[in-house]
């Protein structure tokens, strides 16, 4: 692996970099740092949490110049969320060199953002369609912009954003460098590079560097009705010190954040439908650890970027693969381990073996933890907090009063009594989580079964029906031409 020294950067860049602990590159980074640096177009293709944003940043802010008032970058992000996390790891990778980044997103004040834009930044961080605005109003000139980079390019594809993303770049100067990151490499992305791009060079991280092989898997085969009550027992004996919940709905994110805060957890929700103001409230409550548990929808939490999760939970198996990698690999992050557990109903064990199949990772079954194991695992964290207690805080006003109950009191049974006292018992407030259908993998039918189904062969089925209405047409026109 290489170090950042070895790219030959700029001394405030190699400082800025230093400040943030970058040591070594990542592969996504080693490749695409030294194609960007020399001018050339890149097609990079890596999972989310490679370190692929320090990979196109740092070439950007590099090749930046703070004297050249003008924009001179443009980064498109699929999400709010992720447009303001680029914007400020780009703010603090360009931060000695004095390159500035503003991030440009719908739900903010466009005024607002007009009036930052005077203040001349060199770098723009923007969603498609608040860009767009910008274009229509002719608050943005794109006459010096020299490069721009498409992240998460496959996302914007789902999220209806590829018109947009064409007449962006349809407007851009035609001498520039373009720089495009997607995850998997659809027709349409394929064909968005053949169309705008100037012989890219690929980089593809391989399948082994993709793989999450620090994050342990495993899913959980349960009833619909009864997920919500295995979660709070998975909860409660893993004690995750951060959690991401992942909901397929809205509704059902609303419903389970609801819900665990009800039964005492540290919890709240994000979706696309909240307002930015409380979107941005969430994900800084759980940066800063004052929430436990998020709960969120896939575009809400696609491209995060936090430190610190220790545990996955898909509360519904995810509609493909991809996605499944992008939220497990919310945890297990800078060669820390995590763990990924999936709630599966019988009707989605299929889906889940298309996933297994994708991924080329066994995903081991577990079995729903008993009350026991579940008391088990409180007491042990009750055991925890009073040993952390001991050894970390100041406990001189209560000695006195210890020193007095060991005197009347056997120390075995002082120390059950605070045991039993401080160990959480199962909440079973009542709470209502609406059912939503499994999931189900479709069934590819073989040529053989086409051709049967257009001749109206097999059995008593609607091939045959159809025929003996033909006949029955035939054998009345024969008869009306013979009455004739």
């Amino acid at each position: 692996m290489k170090t950042f020294y070895e790219f030959n950067l700029s001394n405030p860049v190699i400082q800025s970099i230093s400040s943030l602990g970058f040591e070594t590159a990542t592969p996504i980074q080693e490749q695409t740092i030294p194609i960007a640096l020399a001018g050339n177009d890149v097609i990079g293709q890596a999972q989310t949490g490679t370190g692929k944003t320090a990979a196109f940043g740092i070439p950007i802010i590099e090749r930046s110049t703070v004297e050249q008032r003008a924009i001179q970058a443009i980064v498109l992000t699929p999400t709010r969320e992720l447009t303001v996390q680029v914007a400020e790891e780009l703010n603090r990778i360009g931060h000695d060199k004095g390159i500035r980044t503003l991030p440009i997103y719908g739900g903010q004040s466009i005024d607002r953002q007009i009036r930052a834009l005077k203040n001349r930044p060199q770098l723009i961080v923007a969603t498609p369609g608040r860009l767009m605005d910008h274009m229509r109003r002719r608050t943005i000139r794109f006459d010096e912009i020299n490069t721009v980079i498409l992240d998460e390019a496959d996302e914007m594809l789902n999220m209806g954003f590829i018109e947009d993303i064409e007449a962006i770049l349809s407007e851009m100067p035609s001498e520039r460098q373009t720089l495009l990151f997607s995850a998997t490499m659809p027709r349409q992305i394929r064909r968005l590079a053949e169309r705008f791009m100037s012989e890219p060079q690929v980089v593809q991280i391989k399948a082994k560097e993709m793989t999450v092989s620090n994050i342990e898997q495993q899913y959980i085969e349960v009833q619909e009705k009864k997920k919500f009550d295995v979660l709070c027992r998975l909860l409660d004996i893993q004690s995750p010190e951060l959690a991401i919940v992942f909901g397929r709905t809205k509704r059902r994110v609303d419903e389970v954040s609801e819900a665990l805060i009800k039964r005492g957890y540290f919890a709240e929700g994000i979706h696309g439908d909240l307002t930015q103001m409380k979107r941005d409230q969430v994900m800084r409550q759980f940066k800063e650890k004052t929430i436990e548990i998020m709960v969120a929808t896939d575009v809400a939490a696609r491209g995060l970027d936090i430190s610190g999760v220790t545990h996955v939970y898909n509360f519904d198996i995810p509609q493909d693969p991809e996605s499944y990698v992008h939220r497990i690999g919310r945890t297990g992050r800078a060669g820390h381990t995590g763990l990924a557990t999936t709630f599966v109903t019988p009707r989605e064990l299929d889906h889940l073996k298309a996933i297994e199949n994708v991924t080329k990772k066994k995903i081991v079954k577990k079995a729903i933890p008993t009350y026991q194991e579940l008391m088990v695992g409180q007491r042990q964290a009750t055991v925890d907090k009073l040993i952390h207690t001991a050894e970390e805080e100041d406990l001189k006003e209560y000695k006195v009063a210890a020193e007095q109950l060991l005197e009347d009191t056997d120390s075995v049974a002082l120390v059950s009594a605070a045991l039993r006292l401080l160990t959480k018992e199962p909440d079973t407030t009542p709470v209502h989580i609406s059912s939503i259908a499994p999931l189900r993998v479709r069934k590819q039918r073989g040529r053989g079964d086409d051709r049967r189904r257009r001749r109206g062969g097999g059995g008593g089925g609607s091939g045959n029906r159809n025929r003996n209405r033909n006949q029955m047409r035939r054998r009345r026109n024969t008869q009306s031409k013979g009455r004739k």
